[in-house]
């Protein structure tokens, strides 16, 4: 995969931007704080594409997983990505691609495909990699680690719908400029 300056640069500042989001939690009863890491891998996903956005997320996993404090909280190493919200965690890149995907063919349509695909692999890696770690049932996983993120998830698919190409389409301006 051959990347420009430009590409290089717009992965890096994205992959910063997921961090910086991260830090916006709420702690949850479950163990699964809310966060606006999702919200910005999906911003990621639709402004950079699938190849630049999947990057941006691997990064930010990646750089989390060596014990770079980027995670919620300021948390960082192979303890989280392990740990009962790992699964999340290590799906944002396949999120990225498929929102990334999702946005190249157009259409409202195309995305809120995408971005339902996105978020059920987002929810179906952490409730089952919560169930294992914390070695529970699938039930008490979803409820704990799925149940109320539900109402947000269909919150983020409405706003990216409705508002997804035209913040692409500004944001692409502003990076030409």
């Amino acid at each position: 995969m051959k990347l420009s300056v430009k590409q290089i640069t717009q992965t890096g500042l994205f992959a910063a931007l997921i961090a910086v989001c991260a830090q916006i939690a709420i702690p949850m009863p479950g163990g699964v704080p809310m966060t606006l890491q999702v919200w910005a891998i999906l911003l990621t996903a639709l402004v950079l594409g699938a190849k630049s956005g999947g990057l941006a997320a691997l990064i930010y996993v990646l750089m989390g997983s060596v014990g770079v404090p980027v995670f919620a909280q300021f948390t960082g190493g192979m303890g989280i990505v392990l740990g009962p919200t790992g699964g999340f965690i290590l799906s944002f890149p396949l999120m990225a691609i498929i929102v990334g995907a999702g946005a190249k063919k157009g259409g409202r349509v195309s995305l809120a495909v995408a971005l339902f695909a996105a978020l059920s692999v987002n929810f179906a890696a952490g409730m089952l990699h919560f169930a294992f770690v914390m070695q529970s049932t699938v039930t008490t996983a979803f409820l704990a680690s799925v149940a109320p993120f539900l109402p947000i998830a269909g919150l983020q698919m409405l706003v990216f719908v409705i508002w997804g190409p035209n913040i692409k389409t500004l944001l692409a301006r502003a990076v030409r400029t």
